[in-house]
């Protein structure tokens, strides 16, 4: 094929172009992080979050541009039961195929919960010169949130497991062979299943020219989401059941109590980064 001369200038400068719009930024953002549920009669503590983070924002004019990346983000917090000493019920089958209510009781139940997760995020970004060398910064739009492992470490000073067959009229706290009865100083490590969801996320702050080709950029943000990274198909025990011993129980988690449960990550606070041009 013969080069025509005026398309390969045009094609190169047309790239050079591109790369003189586009804007890289790596950085690190950091504040709360919480993971808000509605499952009633649970306590989440506020917990700090933070993520990594590097963006591409390509300029459509001198105050206009559309931006995207990747941002590797972690939650934790602890979750508690409102009322300590209360009794949660679940439904089970014991080996002989028989259903009964499964009823856990627990003293200082704490549940550690540690969610990490993949963020896409896409952009528009305001900008405009306020004085020499300063840029006020204004971004939003939406993140693809992706869950990569949400763990638990529950933890209680004692746990208590009972049965109840409705058909029989009948109680069964203290069979330890079969998992019914009381077990100390619990401590057992679980993990809740996940799906995808969208977020919305705004930033608001400056850049600070460090020369001419780097800058700092100061933000604050706020990321809100929507739907629920629960996904689970049944109501489970928050701690499981094990029929074979009163030890063992699985860490099923409080928010596994109820399956169509909101869960969702809410963060706000601080980005910090640095932009090469």
């Amino acid at each position: 094929m013969k080069l025509n001369i005026k398309n390969t200038i045009g094609i190169t400068t047309f790239l050079i172009s591109q790369a003189i719009a586009a804007q890289f930024y790596v950085g690190v953002q950091s504040g709360i992080g919480n993971i808000q549920s509605d499952v009633r009669g649970t306590s989440p503590g506020y917990g700090l979050g933070g993520a990594v983070k590097a963006s591409y924002i390509y300029s459509l004019s001198n105050h206009i541009g559309i931006g995207t990346g990747i941002e590797f983000a972690q939650y934790k917090q602890d979750v508690s039961l409102r009322n300590s000493s209360a009794t949660l019920t679940n439904y089970q089958i014991d080996p002989s195929t028989s259903a009964f209510e499964y009823r856990i009781t627990t003293s200082n139940y704490k549940e550690r919960q540690t969610l990490h997760a993949i963020q896409i995020p896409l952009f528009a970004e305001y900008k405009t010169n306020i004085n020499k060398g300063v840029d006020f910064n204004f971004r939003a739009g939406a993140k693809y949130f992706l869950p990569v492992k949400y763990k638990i470490k529950a933890t209680a000073s004692s746990v208590n497991g009972t049965a109840y067959y409705p058909d029989v009229n009948l109680t069964i706290d203290d069979l330890p062979e079969y998992g019914f009865g009381s077990q100390s100083n619990y401590s057992a490590s679980g993990e809740y299943q996940t799906k995808a969801i969208m977020m919305s996320m705004f930033e608001l702050g400056f850049t600070f020219d460090m020369g001419s080709k780097n800058a700092l950029y100061a933000a604050m943000f706020l990321e809100n989401g929507y739907g629920s990274i629960l996904d689970q198909d049944n109501d489970e025990s928050y701690i499981g059941y094990n029929p074979t011993s009163t030890s063992e129980r699985k860490a099923n988690g409080l928010y596994s109590t109820n399956k169509n449960a909101k869960i969702r990550p809410v963060a706000f606070g601080l980005v910090l980064g640095w932009k090469l041009r």
